[in-house]
């Protein structure tokens, strides 16, 4: 029988107070607090115990996530203030990828019918953000999207569905408004 995180992994229904995840968010919640109050010559080494790899990405404080170990950065990431990513499944960001202050990436999510979530089921899909991406502030991506290389996400907007390459997505729910225009 598949243990709760095997079952978080592959996106089924699991239940998020079972032990083993609950001490592995602890974990992640003492590195992140760690990494919000150290000097910043230590970030880098908490933020590789926390991932589990070395990274160029620089990310301001404050930064939160569930676990840690399901984020895998690109080369030259950052990110500015107030980061949030819920990463119950993996969460890949390409190469050169800007996020503005107060974004959410959140893989999470709970069923819509009240018996299974008050019961404390959950699932998890996974977020993809391809290359050369830039979210704007406030942007919250919804579990199970991926956006496209080279796309840039309006502030505040809400990203519902999978955004293509290349193009400007804006809005509540987030819709492509146009195509990039290189310069």
């Amino acid at each position: 029988m598949p243990t709760e995180k095997e079952k978080m992994l592959a996106g089924e229904l699991y239940q998020a107070n079972d032990p083993e995840l609950v001490a592995e968010r602890l974990r992640a919640k003492q590195l992140c607090h760690r990494y919000n109050q150290e000097p910043i010559e230590l970030n880098r080494q908490i933020l590789a115990e926390l991932l589990g790899y070395e990274t160029d990405a620089h990310i301001e404080t404050s930064f939160r996530c569930d676990y840690g170990y399901n984020i895998q950065l690109g080369q030259n990431f950052y990110a500015n203030y107030n980061l949030v990513v819920l990463d119950c499944a993996p969460v890949t960001i390409g190469d050169n990828v800007f996020i503005a202050p107060n974004v959410v990436l959140t893989t999470a999510g709970h069923p819509v019918e009240v018996g299974p979530r008050i019961a404390g089921w959950e699932f998890a899909r996974p977020i993809t953000i391809g290359d050369n991406v830039w979210l704007g502030a406030g942007v919250l991506v919804m579990p199970g999207i991926s956006i496209g290389a080279g796309s840039v996400i309006g502030a505040g907007s809400v990203v519902t569905r999978d955004v293509p390459a290349g193009v400007v997505a804006v809005g509540n729910p987030c819709r492509v408004l146009r195509k990039v225009v290189e310069r």
